[in-house]
């Protein structure tokens, strides 16, 4: 075993992180649910999603037989909506293809949706104790910065660098006390702003704290310009409920439910009368919003408008009518919850 195996299965046996809720069991649907909602989420916001998860579908065959609705629901606001759905995807394909057992070999559960090689090595490792290392992007930082490796970790020849130096690195022996002190080790230590190289057990033989360039390490992603994006958020109140569309199952909050949108050009009165078969009238404009997305960020300018009539019309698109309450509990993103907890607030008595 190298002296950085070593090292950092001491440090991890000594200080590592030992009571996640996902930690002490064997159980691969468990442990996949974990690795998936931990990807590009911080531990604090995924353990509240985790355990009301589980206390609603406890186990894989409970999650296949749940309607895609059910599950993005309670994905609200965890936000990477399409893992939820590959999630579920991938529950109704073990179903059929694996009897419901979870597969053991990483072949398999790569060809699951949602999982790459970095996340279906980490369950193989934890559930079966399977020999496989992992790459995500904590253990990338501890590798770049302790071998002064260059070049965006995201880019090919530097990620392929690195899957041969994490393979080479892994000890026969304690992979999962191993693969978790990797996860550990970037995400209390080694981490991304202020790391805490003066309690690092590897500082003897960092490269980049050798040559004061920790701060540089990894290399930053080249930048890009941000996208801005503007769109209008219809509020359509009507008897007490608000209408709300079911977007297209790929794209930006890909099968969730969502609030009609307009261009801010658009005549509103002749888009509701054509596209949605109802006339309004303004009744306020709400504060604007603005979400951030991986690629670009989008400007939210919210109206309330009220439906002074409805025409009988064929359905174009998926629709419910629900009051504003209720749809705070349907599978909607969280843009949007915010925009509903503000109508809330503006129709609360006093």
């Amino acid at each position: 075993m190298s002296d950085f195996a070593q090292h950092l299965i001491r440090w991890q046996k000594a200080h590592g992180r030992h009571n996640l809720p996902w930690q002490g069991t064997r159980d691969a649907y468990r442990i996949w649910l974990s690795e998936i909602m931990l990807q590009q989420t911080q531990v604090g916001t995924v353990i509240p999603y985790y355990l009301r998860f589980l206390e609603r579908f406890p186990n894989l065959a409970r999650l296949a037989d749940a309607p895609l609705d059910e599950v993005l629901a309670l994905w609200s606001g965890l936000g990477y909506y399409s893992r939820g759905r590959n999630l579920h995807a991938a529950a109704r394909l073990v179903m059929e293809r694996h009897g419901g057992a979870f597969p053991e070999y990483i072949e398999d559960i790569i060809a699951l949706p949602g999982i790459g090689r970095s996340t279906a090595a980490a369950i193989a490792a934890f559930a079966y104790g399977a020999h496989c290392a992992i790459l995500d992007g904590n253990v990338k930082r501890v590798l770049t910065r302790h071998f002064g490796i260059a070049g965006h970790p995201g880019a090919k020849k530097t990620e392929t660098e690195l899957w041969l130096l994490a393979e080479s690195l892994l000890p026969a022996h304690q992979v999962n006390t191993y693969t978790q002190a990797l996860m550990d080790f970037g995400a209390t230590l080694c981490t991304r702003a202020k790391p805490r190289c003066a309690s690092c057990p590897l500082g003897s033989s960092c490269v980049a704290l050798a040559t004061d360039s920790v701060a540089r390490l990894p290399t930053s992603r080249p930048k890009k310009i941000t996208l801005q994006k503007t769109t209008r958020m219809l509020i359509l109140r009507h008897a007490g409920e608000i209408l709300l569309e079911k977007r297209p199952p790929t794209g930006i909050w890909g099968g969730l439910w969502s609030l009609p949108e307009a261009d801010m050009e658009t005549d509103l009165a002749h888009h509701c009368r054509t596209h949605l078969g109802m006339e309004v009238a303004t009744a306020a404009n709400l504060p604007a919003l603005r979400h951030s997305f991986t690629h670009f960020r989008l400007h939210i300018a919210p109206l309330l408008l009220d439906v002074t009539r409805l025409f009988p019309r064929v359905e174009q698109a998926e629709q419910l009518w629900l009051a504003p309450r209720d749809a705070l509990s349907a599978a909607i993103p969280a843009a949007v919850r915010k925009l509903l907890q503000q109508l809330v607030a503006l129709e609360a008595p006093g």
